[in-house]
């Protein structure tokens, strides 16, 4: 990043960590089709396997129940369409590649605290003897808040259904077992974890057999159709390995998060920090300027260097109000006051103090101005 400028949008995407450039590059330098039998193919199918692994390992999983797909959108409709026999329900909280593709879903209500409601959730589930099939995601991507995943599971598969877990915003952050958290099928996205754009899985439990989304080929063990993107994938299993080996270090990033917030509440008594009483991502502010629309924080900030989010990065560059922040029961207008910053592993001290600094004169700005 350009000296002066301080990019706080993690959540959005990370930077791609030069380890997965160069196992991208390695693999641009290969001509064989993975699904190719010649020497040229093998080598190539050797590397799609080992990344394979590398994905695998980092949610406890087993390399043959992970298919690759073009993201964590791809990832998660083929989750939800894998079993088109089954009803289903979504959090009301799940990122809008889950809300969008089911929108005539029930929707299980969250808590103020921006946790999913697990006895609304037993609810629907005991309503309809019907097989079913549940969509919770592991953490929240505007607000960080960790979801009960194992707690949801056990309700889950009590009543015969399935869990389908979103897990891109918590994966490498927090430590994830698909087989502790109890789920059948688990996103994953590389741009999140410092991989390229553009790649990501689904973690498919292997006793499931799910509908392919995508048909016209044999690859992915029939899972999913197309000539794998071997330098995404190579990328993905590069920093698939880094994150599982680098999970400690976001102790340092939940430490410089809280004092970012205890700063920020200090200057502006009125802010509010959403799902702070909640179990959250170590690197995750959804914080409120009262009476300061969410696009104006976002463009000020980004004139002082300082990039943010208002809510999810995902919605074509608009800001619009947040829909977690809806479900959290958070009023119209304090919802549309909110921005989301996010912190890495690389983000620094001064990074930090800049983005105090910019928030500060605003908040003082528009105070003074309302005066």
């Amino acid at each position: 990043m350009p000296a002066g400028l301080a990019y706080l949008d993690w959540n959005a995407t990370a930077p791609v960590r030069p380890e997965a450039a160069a196992a991208m590059a390695q693999a641009l330098a290969l001509c064989g089709n993975p699904s190719s039998v010649h020497r040229a193919g093998r080598e190539a199918r050797r590397l799609l396997e080992r990344a394979r692994a590398d994905v695998a390992a980092l949610v406890g999983a087993v390399a043959d129940e992970v298919v690759f797909t073009s993201g964590g959108t791809e990832a998660n409709i083929l989750a939800l369409r894998a079993f088109p026999e089954r009803r289903l329900a979504v959090s009301a909280i799940e990122h809008n590649s889950v809300l969008a593709n089911v929108p005539d879903a029930p929707r299980i209500p969250a808590s103020r605290d921006g946790a999913i409601d697990l006895s609304a959730l037993e609810r629907w589930l005991g309503a309809d003897r019907r097989p079913a099939l549940v969509s919770l995601m592991l953490a929240n991507n505007e607000t960080g808040a960790i979801q009960p995943v194992a707690e949801a599971a056990r309700l889950v598969h009590a009543h015969g259904a399935l869990l389908h877990c979103d897990a891109v915003q918590g994966a490498g952050k927090l430590p994830v077992d698909i087989r502790q958290l109890g789920c059948d099928l688990l996103t994953l996205s590389a741009h999140k974890l410092g991989g390229p754009m553009g790649v990501g899985a689904l973690v498919v439990s292997a006793d499931l057999d799910p509908m392919p989304l995508i048909r016209g080929g044999g690859q992915e063990r029939n899972r999913r159709a197309g000539t794998e993107n071997l330098p995404g994938i190579c990328g993905f299993g590069a920093t698939a390995r880094l994150a599982a080996a680098e999970r400690q270090s976001w102790r340092a990033v939940a430490v410089m998060r809280d004092d970012a917030e205890r700063r920020l509440t200090a200057i502006a008594l009125d802010a509010v920090i959403y799902a702070a009483a909640a179990p959250r991502l170590p690197n995750t502010i959804c914080v409120a300027m009262p009476r300061v629309p969410a696009s104006t924080q976002v463009m000020a900030l980004d004139l002082a260097g300082v990039m943010v989010s208002a809510g999810a990065a995902c919605s074509s560059g608009k800001v619009r109000r947040s829909h977690v922040l809806d479900a959290m029961d958070v009023p119209e207008a304090d919802a549309e006051c909110a921005i989301r910053i996010s912190l890495g592993r690389t983000t620094t001290a001064a990074e930090v103090d800049q983005l105090i600094e910019a928030w500060g004169t605003l908040y003082a700005r528009t105070r003074a101005s309302a005066a």
